[in-house]
């Protein structure tokens, strides 16, 4: 079901409210979420991205509703991740020939997807136009790296539209699609946790990119993102968020994760957080347990925060495998410019703080030199250093 843009754009994309995950299970939806695809009726007919395969006989009756398949002159294919290009098989299976705009990195990964080489590619690079009618064409702009190397955005003259891509969305369903009637607290969670768990590796070309487009100085009235809410209130005001997320971003919070076998770990945790609240009224403390919570709603608080502390008991002369996986994932993330604490508990080795140490320190944080190292259960010689990390992080 189509829903208008602006004038002859039109959304013909697919609102998903049972969505629990993408990227496989890598990034959790609470929310739901949306593909946008979006159809251009002007002189030429033109379709830019289409949805996610799952949802493709959908999609593809939906959009023979609207129009007839072979009207479309020509498909933009901004991204070739599938959740954007999932449907074009079973499309070009209707209309093949017709073209598809790309990049020469998309053709890449289209053809390595869906192995079809026989696609009537168009290649497409930055400065690239196609006159659509009416006084109006398209020009493409490339978004390497935002987040796939082939990614790419496409800017509609007259109407002033940016499609963006997956640059400035949200894993956010929004049946009215429109920002201004978003609820606002859920659209700015999801936004930041979009960027923290997606985008954030990115930032040095995040801000190049931003950089860019305010130079081009084009009137921006719409940005018709490829998930969540289209920003049409004030679009600009998500570029300015993604400038200043990209540079290394921090608020005044300190979070602390962990997780704890006999709770002793879980007691230092709980310590350390009440003793920075207490050093420092203003900073705000959030405390999760890794094996509870989920990880991408944590790297969200982490992106948030100008220093952590990580916790884990010693098991078989390691830290616990939940911990070692989140660090993992944190690693990948790439933050900047964050202070790190280590702590944990142990029985009869102890080598958990010194991994933690070494992890941290690799995942590109500055480890601060107050540690908890204890034996067995927490007492007050413990939670007096609880009183030392609090003080590095809090500095």
């Amino acid at each position: 079901m189509k829903k208008q843009i602006k004038n002859n754009v039109d959304w013909i994309g697919k609102i998903d409210w049972e969505l629990e995950s993408f990227h496989g299970a890598d990034y959790s939806i609470n929310h739901g979420s949306s593909q946008n695809a979006y159809l251009i009726r002007e002189e030429k007919t033109v379709l830019i991205d289409t949805v996610w395969a799952p949802h493709s006989t959908e999609f593809v009756d939906n959009l023979a509703k609207e129009i007839d398949l072979n009207d479309i002159d020509f498909i933009v294919a901004n991204h070739g991740e599938v959740d954007h290009s999932g449907s074009l098989p079973a499309l070009l299976e209707k209309i093949p020939g017709t073209p598809v705009y790309c990049t020469a990195n998309g053709v890449k990964s289209l053809v390595g997807q869906y192995h079809h080489p026989e696609w009537n590619f168009q290649v497409v690079k930055t400065g690239d136009s196609a006159e659509i009618g009416n006084g109006k064409k398209l020009i493409f702009v490339e978004m390497k790296m935002l987040h796939w190397p082939d990614s790419m955005a496409t800017y509609l003259t007259e109407d002033n539209i940016l499609f963006s891509n997956d640059a400035f969305g949200q894993h956010y369903a929004v049946e009215e699609l429109f920002n201004d009637r978003a609820d606002q607290c859920e659209l700015w969670e999801e936004a930041i946790k979009y960027y923290a768990n997606i985008l954030n590796p990115f930032s040095a070309l995040v801000k190049k990119k931003v950089e860019e487009i305010q130079a081009l100085a084009v009137p921006i009235d719409i940005i018709a993102t490829s998930h969540g809410a289209i920003w049409r209130d004030n679009p600009l005001q998500i570029v300015e968020k993604y400038y200043a997320w990209s540079q290394h971003y921090q608020e005044d919070q300190i979070t602390i994760a962990y997780d704890t076998m006999w709770d002793g770990t879980k007691q230092l945790a709980h310590r350390i957080g009440a003793e920075i609240a207490r050093l420092s009224p203003n900073t705000k403390v959030k405390i999760f347990n890794i094996a509870k919570i989920n990880k991408n709603d944590i790297m969200t608080e982490v992106f948030k925060s100008k220093a952590i502390a990580v916790g884990s008991p010693t098991v078989g002369n390691n830290i616990l495998s939940s911990v070692g996986g989140w660090l993992d994932f944190l690693k990948e993330l790439k933050f900047k410019e964050k202070k790190a604490a280590v702590f944990g508990c142990y029985g009869w080795t102890g080598e958990s703080p010194k991994i933690l140490r070494e992890r941290l320190t690799d995942a590109g944080f500055e480890v601060v030199e107050p540690e908890i190292k204890c034996n067995w259960n927490p007492g007050e010689e413990h939670f007096a250093k609880a009183t030392e990390v609090a003080e590095a992080l809090s500095q």
